[in-house]
């Protein structure tokens, strides 16, 4: 038993805002109220002082790769919910492009039951085509029976239009989201940088802001005709928001991810911090990241995310065209949304929890997390304007590929909570 005392709850789903305790009593939240120390249902609880820290539900991270099976040299299960609980992150999805991919029941049966060992919640996505190569269709009916939280083939775009209106057409029936990378080739010279300035000056080629504004425009209007639910991942365009923006309007039931790096970076750091941030889709201009935080705040983008892609220190030494896109994001994100987006008055942090805890979870078909009496205790506790330096031998996960090791960041996480167990102390 544990009792958080004088912490501020901050929580989107009750619009709790204000200094309270919370008492937790096996994975249950049993009593949320002032000053709880002096009631017989808390004798006995260790005590935890929360003064001047912030307790909210466990943040959700709907966009995740732990590399598990068949790059477990990069990240495995156990690693990367490590990586996750030190983030305050208390249920994760991860992506499909596994290897085997996980268009199978064999294979989501081997994450979902190496996931159990783990402190933390994690559901699995399935992937959308076979071995992800965008020629055929999955079962959907039997990976959705069998616990598949959604159909992705993440890192990869459906080229096939109809293949796509036919999976739109399967989503919605199950209720599902059919989440979407959004890059056609056509517009890409070379991946990981943006076309414009920086690719210019390295000469590199780059990929186009077009890469996703095509796919988007295309695939917004699927989901209009078919009604499913479908997620654009990791939005780097503000065209593309802007596409978001008007098919919304028109009804589609659609949804956009945001990133850290996104809405944190330009293309600009590729020059300073190399490989580390070369990604898929790219860091873009200075206008499309003020356009992804527009959209943040005017409600177009659904969630924060990370796309956490770990690779090896090796693979990132590689020159610019021979190395992997991606950063490992788990464990900063929420210094992240902290330093960009509350602390510049873009977003308040009531806000910021909603992106990164409630939303995604309505999206992903789940009770969101939530700071109330019998709710399960999945919780975070952190300092809203503590600052932590980003050192790379404190991540927990195996990959320190990062543009923000050095980085003083607020938001220092002193505990994580998941089913009323410590998963990370500080």
């Amino acid at each position: 038993m544990y009792l958080l005392k004088n912490g501020h709850v901050v929580d989107p789903v009750t619009n709790t805002d204000e200094i309270l305790d919370v008492l937790i009593d096996g994975r249950i939240i049993k009593k949320v109220a002032k000053d709880i120390a002096g009631d017989t249902e808390a004798a006995g609880a260790e005590v935890i002082e929360c003064t001047g820290l912030t307790i909210a539900p466990g943040l959700m991270d709907a966009h995740v790769h732990f590399r598990d099976p068949g790059f477990t040299y990069k990240e495995d299960i156990e690693s990367g919910a490590k990586a996750a609980a030190r983030g305050g992150v208390t249920t994760v999805v991860l992506m499909a492009n596994t290897k085997p991919a996980v268009d199978n029941v064999e294979t989501l049966h081997y994450i979902q039951e190496k996931s159990e060992k783990t402190g933390i919640h994690i559901i699995q996505t399935a992937d959308v085509t076979k071995e992800i190569a965008g020629k055929e269709l999955v079962d959907m009916d039997e990976l959705a029976a069998e616990g598949a939280a959604g159909f992705t083939d993440d890192g990869l775009p459906i080229m096939d239009a109809k293949l796509l209106r036919d999976a739109c057409i399967k989503a919605k029936e199950l209720d599902l989201p059919l989440s979407l990378h959004e890059e056609d080739p056509a517009f890409i010279e070379k991946p990981g940088v943006n076309m414009g300035k920086v690719s210019e000056e390295l000469n590199y080629g780059g990929a186009s802001h077009l890469a996703e504004d095509v796919m988007v425009a295309r695939d917004a209007a699927i989901a209009l005709e078919t009604g499913a639910p479908v997620v654009i991942q990791h939005i780097s365009s503000g065209v593309s928001v802007g596409i978001v923006r008007a098919f919304k309007a028109m009804g589609a039931d659609l949804y956009a991810e945001a990133t850290p790096h996104h809405f944190t970076l330009t293309e600009d750091a590729v020059l300073k911090y190399g490989t580390n941030a070369r990604m898929n889709p790219p860091l873009r201009t200075e206008e499309d990241r003020l356009a992804i935080i527009e959209g943040i705040k005017d409600g177009t983008i659904d969630m924060i995310v990370t796309d956490h892609a770990p690779h090896s220190k090796e693979e990132k030494q590689r020159p610019m065209d021979k190395a992997p896109s991606g950063i490992t994001g788990i464990e900063t994100s929420l210094a992240l949304g902290i330093k960009s987006l509350v602390q510049t008055n873009e977003i308040t942090l009531m806000k910021l929890i909603e992106l990164m805890s409630t939303n995604p979870a309505k999206i992903y078909r789940m009770e969101p997390d939530t700071v109330s009496e019998n709710a399960v205790a999945d919780l975070v506790v952190f300092g809203e304007n503590e600052n932590w330096e980003v050192k790379e031998e404190e991540f927990a996960s195996k990959a320190s590929n990062s543009p923000f090791i050095g980085w003083e960041l607020p938001g220092k996480i002193h505990y994580t909570f998941c089913d009323g167990k410590i998963v990370y102390q500080a």
